[in-house]
């Protein structure tokens, strides 16, 4: 891009430097990339096939039929454009790019096999669900577990930290830090073992998905075998009965689940947003960094606001493909090409709240003084502890007795406690125990080894 000041969305404007790997795979220039990578990889394994017509095909030339797409730079992407301008067709720009390396190369005679008896959409729906695979494990799925670590590195550091909790924005029996941490690291652990079922599907089949065109030429040939084998190769999942174009089910199920760890993710910026609202967490400063234009005192939690809203941002365009690519009129419309090509943008997205994210962690410092006055400016909380341990023995209405206590007495303290045990009719050592309790050690079982 000539000047990233004039780019039209952030993605290529603002954060164009945070998402630069993603151009690699959702540019046009990448794209067109990879619809050459699949036309080549199609030419010789009809080579491999042993059809009569390109028994004689030499090859020793696959290495530099290869290098076409290896080597294939901006300069080759400009002139598959530059063609597409006569042709009004993308893929067929690329068949005509390809053909003129074959003239160079001196194949001319075998260049009619590229592209052989393919619908544009072979190549599409192939090359998309490829791009997307190597954008997954080669990008998204790194950040993604840069982000899991640095909140898994939180729940060991802090495990043993005991905090009140806030359930319904009220004081709540106290938790720990770390294992409040740890739930965010557990869920977003159930939701990528979701990815090992959702394979990357590829639509390969001819004009309406029948191999017509294949059949009619060479009816002796096993054309789903072939395209299954060759689909394989590519380290995708063949779709074994679409129509014209990919079913999309399984790319909608991906996008889900990125929408569901993004949801995560939004419920995990929330409440360390919350936190440190709370002054539960401060914030390390960067010199020379402004928090506010008006109030000198403020350090914002601008990484976790920046990470939700990137990650709003994904899900509702991740939503849209996952409830639009699945639909067609009969065999075709071209409604699946104009949208997917917008795939790239909720990766983005998502992209850009990972290193929000990972950057907003880092600068955490645990205000544990904060945390522990809370704690016990809120001795009511282990009157749930007491009521229990009442119930254990069928002392009376021990829930009623401690609902009196707690909600009579407007500043519940340490001795609160101690003088209303004292009062009750009930063995010394359950009295103990009662005593025992505060509300930095009433954390229940996720203790030291519990995480």
């Amino acid at each position: 891009m000539k000047n990233q000041l004039n780019a039209i969305t952030p993605i290529d404007g603002r954060y164009r430097q945070q998402v630069e790997p993603l151009a690699l795979y959702f540019s046009e220039e990448a794209l067109i990339r990879y619809r050459t990578r699949i036309e080549i990889e199609y030419f010789i394994a009809l080579c491999e096939q042993n059809l009569p017509q390109l028994s004689d095909f030499p090859k020793t030339q696959y290495d530099n039929l290869r290098k076409i797409y290896r080597d294939f730079d901006t300069a080759d992407a400009e002139e598959v454009k530059d063609i597409e301008k006569t042709t009004n067709h993308d893929v067929k720009a690329v068949e005509y790019f390809i053909k003129r390396r074959f003239d160079a190369l001196k194949l001319d005679k075998y260049k009619e096999f590229i592209h052989f008896g393919l619908t544009s959409q072979d190549i599409n729906n192939t090359a998309m669900p490829l791009l997307m695979k190597e954008a997954h494990e080669e990008v998204f799925l790194p950040l993604l577990d840069q982000v899991l670590n640095l909140i898994r590195d939180k729940a060991d550091e802090w495990k043993n930290i005991p905090m009140l909790a806030h359930t319904h924005g009220q004081p709540a029996s106290p938790t720990l830090l770390g294992k409040e941490m740890r739930v965010f690291a557990y869920r977003i652990e159930q939701q990528l073992a979701y990815f090992a079922f959702i394979p990357f599907s590829a639509k390969f089949g001819g004009a309406t998905g029948n191999f017509n065109a294949h059949h009619v030429a060479f009816p002796s040939t096993d054309w789903v075998a072939f395209a299954n084998n060759f689909v394989a190769s590519l380290g995708l999942e063949r779709s074994l009965f679409t129509t014209q174009i990919e079913n999309y089910d399984n790319m909608a199920a991906y996008f889900d689940n990125i929408r569901r760890i993004n949801t995560i993710l939004i419920d995990f910026c929330r409440d360390v947003w919350s936190y440190i609202s709370m002054n539960y967490f401060k914030q390390k400063i960067k010199e020379g960094e402004v928090g506010s234009s008006a109030m000198p005192h403020k350090v914002n939690p601008i990484d976790f606001e920046n990470a939700e809203g990137n990650l709003g941002v994904s899900n509702a365009l991740l939503l849209h493909l996952a409830t639009k690519l699945p639909l067609s009129r009969l065999q075709r419309d071209l409604t699946d090409s104009t949208v997917s090509r917008n795939i790239g943008v909720p990766l983005a997205h998502s992209v850009i709240a990972f290193r929000s994210l990972i950057k907003g962690i880092n600068k955490l410092i645990l205000n544990e003084k904060v945390l522990d006055n809370d704690l016990n400016e809120n001795w009511a909380v282990v009157a749930e502890a007491l009521q229990t341990i009442l119930r254990s023995i069928n002392y009376p209405q021990p829930y009623e007795t401690l609902k009196a206590l707690t909600r009579t007495n407007s500043q519940v303290t340490r001795q609160t406690i101690a003088d209303f045990v004292d009062t009750l009719q009930i063995p010394d050592d359950v009295k103990a125990r009662m005593k025992a309790i505060t509300p930095q050690n009433y954390v229940g079982v996720y203790g030291s080894d519990g995480l």
